[in-house]
């Protein structure tokens, strides 16, 4: 079974261009010309990925990429025409999981909703469960929560993310090396996408995230998790 993508953008020529370019990758794919059209499709019908031009009429990107976050962990792209760092993270900060710039090739937005599309990596290569502080998580369950029983919700990625940091406790992993594993596409190095991953994942995990206990920066070198 085909796996459904939103798209959502509001120049009706890039639309259709980027639905024809999608349905040829093999993806079933639901249009929306508003970040509120966008809502109420996905409340209806939610998709496997959401692709969001950042420049929206009404409501615009950034603020549909809140709205859905507040309700749901699905995979987002946003879709963006500026490299500027600013946006980018802004996009990310939203909640985005990835970002594409136009123009951009048919071939690597596919590539990068496949990726998104990946399950977090056999179980047996991660631990049946860790604890760390008053966390527990249990990658075979996608779940991490509190030992009181209350379930953190964590995006994909962030999940992915999480249990890689897990699998090899107290060692040293650079960006290049998280965005291998957790993105699994050649990213050429846009180490933001794991710096901005990493600040969401503390404001969840960390009593104090401007002073994190477990998820630690090794300046220079990368990120490590200290159960």
């Amino acid at each position: 079974m085909s796996s459904r993508i939103l798209l959502v953008e509001d120049d009706e020529r890039i639309r259709s261009s980027m639905r024809l370019a999608l349905e040829d990758e093999g993806y079933e794919v639901e249009e929306a010309g508003s970040g509120e059209e966008a809502l109420d499709r996905f409340a209806d019908l939610p998709a496997d990925v959401v692709l969001i031009d950042l420049m929206l009429p009404g409501m615009d990107g950034f603020e549909c990429c809140r709205a859905l976050r507040r309700h749901s962990a699905v995979p987002i792209i946003m879709v963006t025409a500026r490299t500027d760092t600013h946006d980018v993270v802004a996009g990310l900060e939203a909640g985005a999981d990835d970002y594409v710039t136009k123009p951009f090739v048919a071939k690597e937005l596919g590539a990068r909703i496949r990726a998104l599309l990946r399950r977090v990596r056999p179980t047996d290569e991660v631990p049946t469960a860790i604890t760390f502080g008053d966390l527990e998580l249990i990658p075979e369950e996608g779940v991490l929560r509190h030992r009181d029983g209350r379930e953190i919700h964590c995006t994909k990625t962030e999940f992915r993310l999480l249990c890689e940091l897990a699998a090899t406790p107290n060692k040293v992993l650079s960006r290049e090396q998280l965005l291998d594993r957790v993105w699994g596409y050649d990213y050429f190095g846009d180490g933001r996408l794991v710096d901005v991953h990493i600040r969401r994942l503390r404001t969840k995990i960390e009593p104090d995230p401007a002073l994190p206990r477990h998820i630690l920066t090794v300046r220079g070198m990368g990120y490590k998790l200290v159960p």
